[in-house]
C-alpha cells in the first residue's frame, strides 16, 4: 500500500499513514448485522469477485454492540472482522455514535436535538443527538474507547470513520445546553457585549443586549432574526459539531496512533452545517459523500463542481469518495435509476478530480428499515443483476487505474472562489431576491469554464491566488478586506478577474458595506452601483451584444471602468451590463446580470482566451476532461462522455482500459470513459 501525508493540525508536519487499500480503494458501507451469519460468507466471496478491498463497517451498530448500559457484546463484530481479514478486505471501522441506542435515548431523552419551535426529536431516526449534550458525549466517548481498545491491533483495521455525516439531521439544535455553549462561544469571540452589539447592529428593532446571557439561539420568531446573529449561529453550530469529532478523534489518537482518522463530509449542492474548510484541517484524509439528483438534467456538471470543491478543501491532495450510489436513492420525490454507464461515469469523474478511491452506500441492499429501497452494490435481485455485473466491471477498471493513486489533479489556470462564510451570509436574513440560490452562480461559472474545456480549481478566498490567469468570483456576498486585497494584488500581477453581482456586499459581521455596491470591489472594478433591480421569475433583459440576462440587474455607473456591453431594454436601458478595467498587468471585469448558459460560456471563454488559458485537451464536442499528474511527470488524461454520440479527443499515449495505443486522436464512445496514460 502507498502512503500519504496527513494535513491534520494535531499531528507533527509530515506525519504519514498507509493508504487504506492497495491501489484504488473500492467498496461500500457493509452492515452484516442486518443479515444472518450464513450470508456473510457469500458477501466476502462476492466482494472478492467485485474487487472490493475496503468496507465501511459498523456505522449504525452501537445498539448491537452495547446492548445495555455498559454491557458489550462483541462476538458478531469479532467474527466479521476476522472473515473480512481472511478475505483480504480492509476495514474502515466506524465509531457507531451516529445512532444512539434506544436504551440510551429512553434513559436520557435530553441528549436529543430540539428544533426552532422547541420540539424535541424522539427516537426512530438517526443522528438524534445534540453536540452540546454532556451526557451524550460521555456515553459516546466510552463507546469509542472500548471499540478502539478491542480492535487496535486487528490486522483488518485500516482507518477510523468517526460517526456518520455529522451535522446532517442534527445540524442545528436549540436546546438548553446549546444555548449555554452558544453564549460561551460569543464571549470568547467578542469579549465584551458592547462589541457584539456594534458588530450586529442590534440597535435595529431595539435588540440591544446588556449581557451575553440575554443572547439566545435564533428560535422561532414571527419576524426575521438579525443577519449577524444568524451568521454567527451558523459558525457556532459548525464549531460545536466539529468539537464532537475532535473529542472522538482524541480517544482514537491515544489508543491507535498508527491508524488514520476521518469523517464523511457532505459536499454536494448547497452547503450544510459544517464549514468544511476548518474541518479539513482536522482529518487525515478528506472523505466525502456525494449523491446526484435525478431531476437535475445537469447532474454530471453538479458532480464535477462538487468534486472540485472537495479537492480544494483537501488542498489538492488525494481524497476519498466514501459514499455514492450505484443507482437510485430512496429520499428524493422520484428516485430515478441511473442510465447506461452512469454509475461508472459518476465514479470515474470523482477519480478524475482527485479521489483515490470510491465507496458506495451500501454493499447489500437492505430488505427492511428506512432505506430498504436505496440501491446497493448487491441489489435485492442478488448477484444475477445488471447492477452487480456493472459493479464487477467497475472494480476491474479501478484495478487498472492503480498507477494513478497518489497523483494529483494538474493545477488549473482558472480559480473559482467559493466560501462557506459567504454562502451562510447570503442565506442569513432577507435579501433583495429569493430567486438567487446560494450556489446557483458559482455552479454556473464552473459549468461555463468546464464547457470550454478549461480546468477549474475551486478554492477559498484565503488560498494562494498566485499563478492563476483567471479568477472567477461569483456571488461572493461576504468578502473580507484581506480577500479583496488578495484579489486586487493578483490582478495587479496579471490575473484577469470576473466578479459578479452580489459580491463584496457585506463584511465579516454580515453588515452592508457603505458607499455603494459592490462594496469591497468598487475601487478594483471602477464601478458604482446605487440600486439593485432584481428581476421576477420569467422576466429577462436584453444586452446589446446579443446576450440575455435573467434574475438580476442593477444600476451601474462607470468610475474608471469601461462598458463592454449595455442593457437595451427595461428601466436600465443604455446602462452597463458588463464592464472591464485594466489594472496593472491584468484586468477586472464586472457582471451585473445573470447571463443565460451559452452567453456566460462565451463570456468566460472570451476572458480566458484573453488571459491565455488553454483547454485541458482539444475535443470535438462536449467532453469532460481532467488530467492527473505524478511528481515524476507521469500523467493521465481522463475523458468522460456524458452524451449519446462519440466525441473525438486529441491525445497521445496508451488507453488504460483497452490497452490501445493513441497517436494524436481517440474516439470516446457515447456514455463511456477513456483514460490515457500520456507519453512523457
Amino acid at each position: 500500500m502507498s502512503s500519504f501525508v496527513s494535513p491534520s493540525h494535531d499531528l507533527p508536519e509530515g506525519t504519514s499513514f498507509s493508504w487504506p487499500s492497495a491501489g484504488m480503494a473500492y467498496g461500500g458501507d457493509y452492515s452484516p448485522e442486518q443479515w444472518p451469519e450464513y450470508v456473510w460468507k457469500d458477501d466476502v466471496a462476492l466482494m472478492r469477485e467485485a474487487g472490493v478491498n475496503l468496507v465501511n463497517l459498523g456505522v449504525f451498530s452501537w445498539g448491537l454492540i452495547e446492548v445495555s448500559d455498559g454491557k458489550f457484546e462483541w462476538g458478531w463484530l469479532d467474527r466479521i472482522m476476522d472473515m473480512l481479514d481472511a478475505g483480504g478486505i480492509g476495514v474502515n471501522l466506524a465509531t457507531p455514535t451516529a445512532a444512539p441506542p434506544v436504551w440510551l435515548l429512553q434513559a436520557h431523552p435530553e441528549i436529543s436535538t430540539v428544533d426552532a419551535h422547541g420540539v424535541r426529536v424522539h427516537q426512530g431516526g438517526r443522528l438524534a443527538w445534540s453536540p452540546a449534550s454532556r451526557i451524550f458525549r460521555q456515553y459516546a466517548l466510552r463507546m469509542v474507547e472500548e471499540l478502539a481498545a478491542r480492535y487496535s491491533s486487528h490486522p483488518a483495521l485500516r482507518m477510523w470513520h468517526v460517526s456518520n455525516e455529522i451535522g446532517n439531521e442534527n445540524g442545528w439544535t436549540f436546546d438548553a445546553e446549546t444555548e449555554l455553549d452558544w453564549q460561551g462561544w460569543l464571549r470568547n469571540k467578542y469579549g465584551a457585549i458592547e462589541t457584539l452589539n456594534a458588530a450586529w447592529g442590534t440597535a435595529f428593532w431595539g435588540h440591544h443586549y446588556t449581557d451575553f446571557a440575554q443572547v439566545i439561539p435564533p428560535r422561532h420568531s414571527r419576524t426575521q432574526h438579525n443577519p449577524g446573529l444568524l451568521l454567527d449561529f451558523d459558525r457556532f453550530t459548525s464549531d460545536s459539531l466539529l468539537s464532537h469529532y475532535l473529542a472522538e478523534r482524541e480517544v482514537l489518537r491515544r489508543v491507535t496512533p498508527h491508524i488514520p482518522v476521518t469523517t464523511n463530509f457532505m459536499v454536494q449542492r448547497s452547503p450544510g452545517a459544517g464549514f468544511y474548510r476548518r474541518w479539513a484541517e482536522e482529518v487525515d484524509v478528506v472523505a466525502n459523500d456525494h449523491y446526484t439528483m435525478g431531476t437535475d438534467d445537469r447532474r454530471a456538471e453538479e458532480l464535477a463542481f462538487s468534486a472540485d470543491r472537495v479537492r480544494g478543501l483537501a488542498g489538492g491532495r488525494p481524497w476519498l469518495l466514501i459514499e455514492h450510489s450505484t443507482a437510485a436513492v430512496n429520499w428524493q420525490k422520484v428516485n430515478r435509476a441511473k442510465g447506461p454507464g452512469e454509475m461508472a461515469r459518476n465514479t470515474l469523474s470523482h477519480i478524475a478530480r482527485g479521489a483515490d478511491g470510491a465507496m458506495f452506500f451500501q454493499w447489500r441492499q437492505s430488505t427492511a428499515g428506512a432505506e430498504q429501497f436505496h440501491s446497493a452494490m448487491v441489489p435485492h435481485a442478488g448477484a444475477d443483476s445488471q447492477i452487480f455485473r456493472d459493479v464487477v466491471r467497475l472494480g476491474e477498471k479501478l484495478r487498472t487505474l492503480a498507477p494513478v493513486v497518489g497523483s494529483r489533479v494538474e493545477k488549473a489556470q482558472i480559480a473559482l472562489l467559493f466560501d462557506h462564510d459567504a454562502i451562510a451570509a447570503l442565506r442569513s436574513g432577507a435579501k433583495p431576491s429569493d430567486l438567487i440560490g446560494d450556489t446557483d452562480l458559482p455552479r454556473a461559472f464552473h459549468d461555463a469554464a468546464s464547457a470550454n474545456g478549461f480546468a477549474v480549481d475551486v478554492i477559498s478566498p484565503e488560498d494562494d491566488l498566485s499563478g492563476y490567469r483567471v479568477i472567477l468570483v461569483p456571488t461572493l456576498y461576504l468578502t473580507t478586506d484581506a480577500a479583496a486585497a488578495a484579489i486586487a494584488s493578483a490582478v495587479e500581477s496579471g490575473a484577469h478577474v470576473l466578479i459578479s453581482y452580489l459580491s463584496g456586499i457585506v463584511n465579516e459581521s454580515n453588515r452592508v458595506r457603505e458607499g455603494g455596491y459592490p462594496g469591497a470591489f468598487r475601487e478594483l472594478l471602477g464601478v458604482h452601483v446605487d440600486e439593485f433591480f432584481p428581476l421576477v421569475s420569467g422576466e429577462s433583459v436584453t444586452v446589446d451584444d446579443g446576450s440575455t440576462g435573467t434574475f438580476w440587474s442593477e444600476r451601474v455607473a462607470l468610475r474608471g471602468a469601461e462598458a463592454v456591453s449595455n442593457f437595451t431594454d427595461g428601466p436600465l436601458a443604455g446602462l452597463p451590463a458588463r464592464t472591464t478595467r485594466a489594472v496593472g498587468k491584468g484586468s477586472a471585469s464586472y457582471l451585473a446580470t445573470r447571463l443565460e448558459e451559452a452567453d456566460l460560456r462565451a463570456t468566460v471563454g472570451e476572458i480566458a482566451s484573453r488571459a491565455g488559458v488553454s483547454p485541458v485537451a482539444r475535443a470535438g464536442g462536449e467532453l469532460e476532461r481532467v488530467r492527473r499528474v505524478h511528481d515524476d511527470g507521469r500523467s493521465y488524461l481522463f475523458a468522460i462522455n456524458h452524451t449519446d454520440a462519440p466525441v473525438e479527443l486529441d491525445a497521445n499515449g496508451r488507453e488504460m482500459f483497452t490497452g490501445d495505443l493513441v497517436n494524436g486522436r481517440i474516439s470516446v464512445p457515447a456514455f463511456d470513459v477513456r483514460v490515457i496514460e500520456e507519453r512523457i
